[in-house]
């Protein structure tokens, strides 16, 4: 279990100079709010940011948290994106700024966002928003450009330095190295070409590291020479500077127009009228010359692939998250680029350093994207590979949908959370060209979402596919049931009410027996949390009736059985509660399915504890939190918190029941809430409360109680999870 506080991205190649911007930003980190990174792209500010704040983190009480922006092509994600990288996962309906500003609100942290320079005004915004309300938020941004917030301070981030120093030379030996970790720079000549490569490049990390990785097809001398022509020949004035590479991809895969980047005119000279489409590299007044090295750098770099390589260059650039191989060959592969084809331009994009590789994920630069990005619509291939990604993303919440009861449930909960950037882009293309598809994949993705934490995004993106046009059937009751968990969920149990109805109706209507499942369990939860456990209760078993054709595994009849289970405790029957839910685990625990497990483990715990059996109550509560842990599920675990607080209070541990009671009250705001639960947990959370505070007094209660809460949320599970019991 993780237990560090914050989250950084690890460092995956070697570091190298910058002694004298470090120790800038570590005084800027330490003397302002805000300090903002600026550069055209490549020139190493992530790297830099990423080293500063590793170093800078321990002076955070509340860690150092990285988002990364360039994936988000608009605003609309942004928000969600840095409530994400800074663990909150609001359940209530206000408005996301303001949960943000209060989850802020009175930690000690560092936030780094990461390439913000197309999301300027946005940022800009919403940092002005956080700074004011967030005394101890200190932010680090990079940026092509400042974002123009008040109080931001900006330090330019130069390449490395190429004459008098060795960093650049030191980066292109290392880069060198790890491509073939027996070459170096031995052989008469070779350092004084790898010197020249690095001056030539102007001491741009990017460019640099391009530049090693070709070596694999040249030598040092020859890589220097081919180099050298090229950044000759534009100085003379042979067509436009900066222009480069990718010259033509091949017979049938289309060649770029006169005027395209990389295009041949009659006279050989690379050019055309419109030169400015590779300003989407950088900002045209920020270092302009540098931009035009990295221009042609990249260019070249696009001249040195194969004209496979380049085509999946360009076809991967609508991923927006880290991808497999597998992911690849759906989005990439058709025409002459086959399924093998993919896989070995994927290795020779690897080798070229523009897809870089950690374990079986891979990921693209956002520099390097650009680039693919702009090939990619001069193919007039834009369109056909939009359509390729949400194809591929659509099935993927289809198989996870399918995957929800079996041994595979936790891995796809993690997939749908780590693609969800990927899941958002492909919804928003299917909404505009292929409304059933989104409409389908919007009930699919659904409560995953909803269990994952992005309750808002479930709900806006249900609306608007039932908005979209006419659609009938299971796509319209996942629909409508997604619609009302969202908001059962997020505690507006009118609209739950609603949508459970609707739900109701549409399934029989359409003799939908998963449907009238699915409506049972969200009904009847609505009817457990306003104190109605008798008509949950009846109508469930109603439906379980009705529906005996649906296999005893089905994910809606597990969740209708935990319906049973919850109301049967709720009436106070706990012998037939006890036996239904140990029954319902069971199940669950044939079908490899942890989300209900979970709450059967939880319903085994409050009824235990009931009985008056604490140490069988906390042992079913440390089952429960092991299961939400895995799935990520921070509402679920505050649950689990509160009950195993309760068991323990109740076995006279007050001080250790105040500190598991504190670390559930920091993931209670983490998602938005004060404690909840069904109605029968307030009375037993009090009495046990008043135990714990009897058995240690009020005053160490106090302590143990704010240390809880100020853990590290992490830090604390880990704690609660231990099961020695501390008197």
């Amino acid at each position: 279990m993780m237990t560090t506080v914050g989250y950084l991205p690890d460092e995956t190649s070697s570091f190298v100079g910058r002694r004298a911007e470090l120790a800038r930003l570590g005084t800027a980190l330490a003397t302002r709010r805000m300090t903002t990174l600026i550069g055209p792209g490549g020139v190493g500010k992530t790297r830099l940011a990423l080293r500063a704040a590793r170093a800078a983190a321990d002076r955070y009480a509340d860690g150092a948290w990285w988002a990364d922006l360039s994936p988000l092509y608009d605003d609309g994600l942004l928000l969600p994106t840095v409530s994400d990288a800074v663990g909150l996962a609001d359940h209530t309906l206000r408005m996301p700024v303001e949960a943000l500003c209060e989850w802020l609100g009175d930690k000690r942290l560092l936030l780094v966002l990461d390439s913000a320079e197309h999301l300027r005004a946005s940022c800009s915004h919403l940092l002005a928003e956080i700074l004011t309300t967030s005394s101890g938020l200190t932010v680090l941004v990079t940026s092509r450009q400042p974002l123009g917030t008040r109080g931001e301070y900006v330090v330019e981030v130069p390449p490395l330095p190429v004459d008098g120093a060795p960093d650049a030379l030191q980066l292109f030996a290392d880069r060198l190295r790890a491509s073939d970790p027996g070459a170096g720079l031995d052989a008469p000549g070779d350092e004084a070409a790898a010197a020249e490569i690095c001056r030539r490049l102007e001491g741009i990390p990017l460019a640099i590291e391009l530049a090693a990785a070709g070596i694999g097809r040249h030598s040092v001398a020859q890589l220097a020479h081919r180099i050298g022509s090229r950044f000759d020949a534009r100085s003379a004035g042979f067509g436009v500077p900066g222009r480069g590479g990718g010259l033509a991809l091949a017979p049938g895969l289309g060649t770029p127009g006169p005027g395209a980047p990389g295009a041949i005119g009659a006279d050989g000279a690379e050019g055309g009228p419109d030169t400015a489409r590779l300003d989407l590299l950088a900002d045209a007044t920020v270092w302009p010359r540098r931009h035009r090295t990295l221009r042609t750098a990249i260019g070249w770099s696009h001249e040195l692939c194969t004209p496979l390589e380049r085509l999946l260059w360009a076809r991967l650039t609508p991923l927006r998250t880290d991808f497999d191989a597998a992911v690849a060959r759906e989005v990439c592969a058709g025409g002459p680029l086959t399924p093998d084809e993919v896989d070995r331009a994927l290795q020779g994009l690897v080798a070229q350093s523009v897809v870089q590789r950690d374990g079986d994920r891979y990921r693209m630069l956002d520099t390097l994207r650009e680039y693919g990005r702009m090939w990619l619509t001069e193919l007039g291939e834009a369109r056909a590979a939009a359509d390729r990604h949400a194809s591929s993303f659509l099935g993927l919440a289809r198989r996870a949908h399918d995957g929800w009861t079996g041994p595979d449930q936790v891995s796809w909960y993690h997939k749908v959370s780590d693609t969800h950037l990927d899941l958002c882009a492909a919804l928003e293309h299917l909404l505009v060209h292929d409304v059933g598809g989104a409409q389908e994949m919007a009930g699919r993705v659904g409560f995953f979402w909803a269990c994952c934490g992005h309750l808002s995004e479930a709900r806006s993106y249900a609306q608007r596919a039932l908005d979209a046009g006419p659609v009938d059937g299971p796509h319209r009751t996942r629909l409508q049931w997604v619609l009302g968990v969202a908001a059962l969920l997020q505690g507006d149990f009118a609209t739950a009410e609603k949508y459970g109805a609707l739900c109701t109706a549409t399934a029989v209507y359409d003799r939908d027996e998963e449907g009238m499942l699915g409506a049972a369990y969200l009904s009847g939860l609505t009817q457990l949390m306003t104190g109605e456990p008798e008509e949950a209760l009846e109508a469930a078993g109603r439906v379980l009736r009705m529906t005996s054709g649906v296999p005893v595994d089905s994910a809606h009849r597990l969740r209708c059985r935990l319906i049973t289970v919850f109301a049967l405790t709720a009436l106070g029957r706990l012998t037939e509660s006890e036996a239904a839910a140990t029954a319902l685990r069971r199940a669950c625990e044939r079908g490899g399915e942890f989300w209900t497990r979970s709450y059967a483990d939880y319903q085994l715990a409050l009824i235990a504890l009931l009985q008056g059996r604490p140490a069988a109550s906390a042992a079913h509560a440390r089952s429960m939190l092991a299961g939400k842990h895995r799935l990520r599920d921070s509402f679920g675990i505050a649950l689990g918190l509160d009950i195993l607080a309760a068991a323990i209070a109740a076995q006279g541990a007050g001080a250790q029941a105040a500190r598991v009671y504190g670390t559930g009250h920091a993931y209670w705001r983490m998602v938005g809430h004060p404690q909840r639960g069904t109605p029968e947990l307030g009375p037993v959370r009090e009495r046990c409360e008043l135990q714990a505070r009897a058995a240690v007094g009020d005053e160490a209660y106090q302590r143990a109680f704010e240390r809880g809460q100020s853990d590290n949320a992490e830090v604390g599970l880990a704690a609660a999870l231990r099961t020695e019991l501390q008197l």
